[in-house]
């Protein structure tokens, strides 16, 4: 029963990692790419994680399966927010089809500071 379930979340785990992957190439524009990249992909290592935990059914390797799912989680969000932001202060295109971009307008690349919404509204 324990390994059914370990191959259950593993196939769950490898369909995540393919869409990830799947974005990255058919997604229009760097930053829709980063995000598919980073939730999906996140969400499919985790679930290989936990397969692999159960699989082996050894506390040792729950406490290190454990730790790189917080670490994965922990460090994933904070690596696209900034690759992006580099991406945008560098002035990669958004897709044309791009409806908002509550930055547009805000940010001085100058200085790389944000604009408060009501320092806006006064201009």
């Amino acid at each position: 029963m324990r390994e059914m379930i370990s191959l259950l979340l593993l196939l769950t785990g490898a369909v995540f990692v393919f869409i990830a992957a799947l974005g990255v190439v058919r997604m229009p524009d760097m930053f829709l790419r980063m995000s598919a990249a980073s939730k999906a992909g996140s969400l499919g290592a985790s679930l290989a994680l936990l397969a692999a935990a159960l699989y082996f059914y050894d506390l040792a390797i729950a406490i290190r399966v454990i730790a790189t799912i917080a670490f994965i989680f922990l460090t994933t969000p904070v690596a696209a927010h900034l690759i992006t932001r580099a991406a945008y202060v560098n002035d990669v295109p958004l897709w044309e089809k791009t409806i908002c971009n509550e930055l547009g307008g805000r940010y001085d690349r100058e200085t790389h500071r944000l604009a408060s919404s009501s320092t806006q509204q006064q201009n």
